[in-house]
Parts: C-alpha cells; structure tokens; sequence
C-alpha cells in the first residue's frame, strides 16, 4: 500500500495581483482562509508519506476541495473576478495541484499498488454558535467497505495510544460530500482508498497544532500502514 498524503488548505497567500480583492485581512486569519494547524500535521506525517502534495494558497481565492462546477469554487471576494483571471486560477492552482495528484496516484494503481491517500485538514471547533463535539473525524465513503475498514482500524489505534479523544466517523462532515476524495473515487474505482482527516482548531495555537495529538496522529497510522 502507497501513502499520498495532501493538504489543499494548508495556507492563507494570496498574489499579489489579487490582494485588492481582500480589502478586510482578518478574514485571511480566520477559519475561513485556511484549516489552522493543518500544515504543521501534514509536515509532521510526511516522512510516512510515499508521495505528498500541498497548497498555501487561500481556499478564499478558490477553493482546491471543491468540484469545477461547485457554486463555492470561488468565494465572495473572488467570484467577481472576469471570467479570464478565473480560468487563469484554474489552470494556474487548481489543475496544477489536482493534477499532479491524480497522476502520482494514477502511476501508483499502474504499478498494481493500493493507494491511500490521506487529506489533512482542520475544521473551527464552534460554527454559527455550535460547538462541534469532537477531537478527530475521519471522513469516507461508507458504500466503500475498505475505506470504512481502515477507518475502524485507525479509530482503533488512536484509541489505543490515547483513550481521552473523541473520534468520530464523517463528522463535521460527510466523507462522501463534494470533494477531492469524492472527485478521486470516481476516476480510480478500485485500488483508491481516500480518507479526510479532519483535527479539531482547539488544538491549534499560532498554526502550529498540539504536539501530543500529532504525536499520536503519527504513531496510529505508522502503525497502520506498516501492518498493511
């Protein structure tokens, strides 16, 4: 099994040809602009990875986890953007990052292994007054029975090393939303495992997440993966 570890919201950069569309910065340090912590987890898991792919732009310019014709693919601030400065976003971040990922998995399937690929990101711990009950979520696909499978056994270790986290199955969101992992199932119906990883912000302080729960993030899916 190959290890594809990605994180499509580890940054808030904007060019600086766009930086006019963002008149407010405090949204750039918000949830909003990028998943708080999720880059300090992708670099720290890296090493277990066999290929990793990352992106600092904001998913406030346009969004890497989404479909094409997503209604979210740009934001309020981009979307007023001409119709040609949009395609050069696509065709300059988005098909540019997704891309590469897709062919690295695509050569990996080629080669008769199984992919795993990790997604890493991090998701506000209160949303519009909700607190949202959970330490670690695991998103997948529940009609992919691998993909559940591998979720139980990564529930499982994580809950071996540290009994006092709350991990939960497609919470805050659905595994099988609009997605990167959605888009990527489609195109590799077999030998494609993807998994969302999403980390509570609580943990985060300064973009740097705790270290115990990357710590244990660590130990759980080296483990995994070395069984595998």
């Amino acid at each position: 099994m190959k290890l594809v570890l990605t994180c499509e919201h580890g940054g808030n950069v904007i060019p600086q040809k766009h930086q006019h569309l963002f008149h407010d910065k405090t949204v750039l340090q918000s949830h909003r602009g990028y998943d708080l912590g999720s880059l300090d987890v992708f670099r720290h898991l890296k090493s277990l990875a066999d290929a990793s792919k990352l992106s600092e732009t904001s998913r406030l310019l346009i969004e890497l986890n989404r479909s094409l014709h997503h209604k979210n693919l740009f934001s309020e601030y981009s979307k007023i953007l001409p119709k040609t400065d949009k395609e050069l976003l696509i065709s300059d971040y988005y098909l540019v990052y997704r891309n590469e990922v897709e062919s690295t998995i695509r050569k990996f399937i080629e080669e008769r292994q199984t992919v795993l690929h990790v997604s890493v990101h991090s998701f506000t711990p209160n949303l519009n007054g909700e607190e949202r009950q959970c330490d670690i979520g695991l998103l997948y696909d529940s009609r992919k029975l691998e993909e559940k499978e591998f979720c139980k056994q990564l529930k499982n270790e994580l809950s071996q090393i540290d009994n006092t986290l709350n991990v939960r199955f497609n919470y805050p969101y659905l595994g099988k939303a609009d997605g990167f992992t959605t888009y990527l199932r489609k195109q590799f119906p077999k030998h494609y495992l993807g998994i969302e990883l999403e980390i509570n912000q609580k943990y985060a302080k300064d973009n740097v997440m705790n270290s115990k729960i990357k710590a244990v993030l660590f130990s759980a899916l080296q483990h995994l993966i070395i069984k595998k």
